[in-house]
């Protein structure tokens, strides 16, 4: 006895037309497989356009048969597309859609291709970088000016706070991590000079390594590695709760309200750092010199007085402001970049922290450069 409710494909001579009736359900697998099987086989000769209309179930077998045998008909040169389908069967039909197929194994390529290759990417990245900075750098100093220009709508108090987290809460760490450098710079000074006879000369180089480079480099990177990446995390989880989006919807710029503060801090804490770090250095190497070096107090302050200047002093607190603005730059653009995930909130406070690190010591470096040419 013939079961009624059996798959089928009735095809339409001359007409490129099959019409599909019955259950195209897993209970018919049998029926659904073999007209499918007729279906491929009539498309091999033209295009077909098959009917969905008198199909009176169709679950996900039947949907993954009939998709199966388009793909096959598809592979082999020939064409077949559906009509009369009710958009339960097309959202079935489009869920069971076969992949296309998976490509090749890449062909293996040696060390030196995949390091040039990685290195090639990363440049492009850093160009990409480079540009996105100079953009966000342009939109914040617009945010000033129109601070500047509306007094009454700049936030005295977020400052205030930013400030404090900056320079007050980080004054203990930055002076206790540079009184250690200063006394193992100098220890290694004096180790190394006492062969020559000429240890007293470790205040020479202590007085002008931590005044031009050691303590404003020393306090920049800690400060990244502070401040910058919480500015990261504190604007990458406003982004993940979307409150920065309903800033916006409030009518208020995120820049003026979340970045200006922060950036400011830091422009001003920084210096102040900077300035007590370098104190700190010169009392831990003057400690050390006392120590291993046996001279007093009074002589290594005289010495120093002889070895520096105040445009030595001037040298490190220049460089501090605009250290300040890299960090806060990079450390803003990576919170802003942070998409909806714990992990991504990891990677670009990570990334935050390398970034600023490595620009502050380019831009040392480039400092160094400059002051050198002009004998300053």
């Amino acid at each position: 006895m013939q079961n009624p409710n059996a798959a089928d494909a009735l095809i339409q001579p001359g007409e490129g037309c099959v019409a599909l009736t019955g259950y195209w359900t897993a209970d018919q697998a049998p029926s659904v497989e073999a007209a499918a099987s007729r279906i491929a086989g009539h498309a091999a000769a033209h295009p077909v356009l098959v009917d969905l209309g008198g199909i009176q179930r169709l679950d996900t077998l039947g949907a993954w048969v009939l998709e199966r045998a388009r793909g096959e008909i598809e592979a082999a040169g020939g064409r077949l597309s559906y009509a009369n389908a009710s958009p339960e069967h097309r959202i079935l039909l489009g869920e069971a859609k076969l992949g296309a197929a998976e490509a090749p194994p890449a062909r293996q390529r040696g060390r030196i291709h995949n390091f040039l290759e990685a290195f090639g990417v990363r440049v492009v990245g850093g160009k990409a970088d480079f540009v996105t900075g100079l953009a966000f750098l342009g939109e914040v100093v617009l945010a000033c000016i129109r601070v500047a220009s509306r007094p009454s709508s700049f936030r005295g108090t977020a400052l205030v706070h930013q400030i404090q987290q900056v320079a007050f809460n980080g004054v203990p760490i930055i002076v206790l991590i540079s009184f250690l450098v200063g006394g193992i710079v100098a220890q290694q000074g004096i180790f190394q000079l006492q062969r020559f006879g000429a240890q007293s000369f470790v205040v020479n180089l202590i007085g002008l390594l931590i005044l031009r480079e050691l303590g404003v480099l020393l306090t920049s990177i800690m400060v990244a590695g502070r401040s910058g990446s919480a500015f990261t995390a504190e604007i990458g989880s406003m982004r993940m709760r979307e409150e920065v989006d309903a800033l916006r919807v409030m009518g208020l710029d995120p820049i003026e309200i979340l970045i200006v503060p922060r950036i400011l801090a830091l422009v001003i804490g920084l210096p102040i750092l900077t300035f007590l770090a370098s104190l700190a250095a010169l009392a831990g190497g003057g400690l050390t010199a006392s120590l291993y070096g046996g001279m007093t107090p009074e002589a290594f302050l005289a010495r120093l007085q002889a070895a520096v200047s105040l445009h030595h002093v001037a040298v490190g607190l220049i460089k501090a402001p605009f250290m300040a603005l890299i960090i806060g730059i990079i450390a803003t653009i990576e919170g802003f970049a942070v998409q909806g995930s714990a992990e991504s909130l990891g990677r670009h406070v990570t990334a935050s922290v390398v970034k600023s690190i490595f620009m502050v010591i380019v831009l040392d470096g480039l400092f160094a450069v400059f002051f050198a040419a002009i004998d300053f």
